[in-house]
């Protein structure tokens, strides 16, 4: 039974802590309000739980051979992490709902593949619990729910700051603020060593 608490914890602090796709999904929420957020928080979990199972069933071992992955992870990551970070910051302050503008299921399935705390998230998951087959199923689950939980209260609570538009450019400064974040996350991937 410690075993699923552990897992349960390990997907928790890896889910609701901070990092890219969270920030986008906060600034999502604040933009495009809950509803319209689903999608992306729905491709996000996906794009992750795809991930996890790539990672359980031994991508890593593949991984491991080609010593040039990370460096293309780390340079496409920051790139994909960067240029999101840079849509939001320039995005209108308007509340426009523009279907081109809002983030889809595509997008945050993408963005788990070039995130690198995605990455680390699901080999050290992986390695922490030496999943077998059956266990890997059983975390996957465990970790599916939990992600798609902490993200949708990202949604939420970016929901939750759409008073942000009744500020005078409240909106504007909070785009500025979580696209310059985001920015900082990537060129911090960029020069870290994980």
């Amino acid at each position: 039974m410690s075993i699923f608490i552990a897992m349960c914890f390990f997907s928790l602090s890896m889910s609701i802590s901070p990092g890219p796709v969270n920030m986008t999904i906060l600034s999502s929420g604040v933009n495009f309000g809950f509803k319209r957020t689903l999608p992306f928080v729905s491709g996000a979990t996906i794009g992750f739980t795809f991930l996890l199972t790539a990672v359980g069933l031994g991508i890593s071992n593949f991984v491991e051979q080609v010593p040039i992955f990370y460096d293309l992870l780390r340079y496409l990551g920051t790139g994909y992490i960067g240029y999101i970070g840079y849509k939001i910051m320039v995005s209108r302050p308007e509340i426009e709902f523009k279907e081109e503008q809002i983030p889809r299921f595509q997008h945050g399935f993408l963005l788990q593949w070039l995130n690198p705390k995605a990455w680390i998230a699901c080999f050290s998951g992986v390695s922490a619990f030496g999943l077998t087959t059956s266990m890997l199923l059983v975390f996957l689950c465990i970790y599916f729910l939990i992600c798609y939980l902490s993200l949708a209260v990202w949604a939420l609570l970016g929901s939750k700051l759409q008073f942000l538009t009744k500020v005078k450019n409240g909106i504007k400064i909070f785009n500025i603020a979580m696209g310059g974040s985001l920015i900082i996350v990537a060129i911090y991937l960029l020069f870290s060593t994980y």
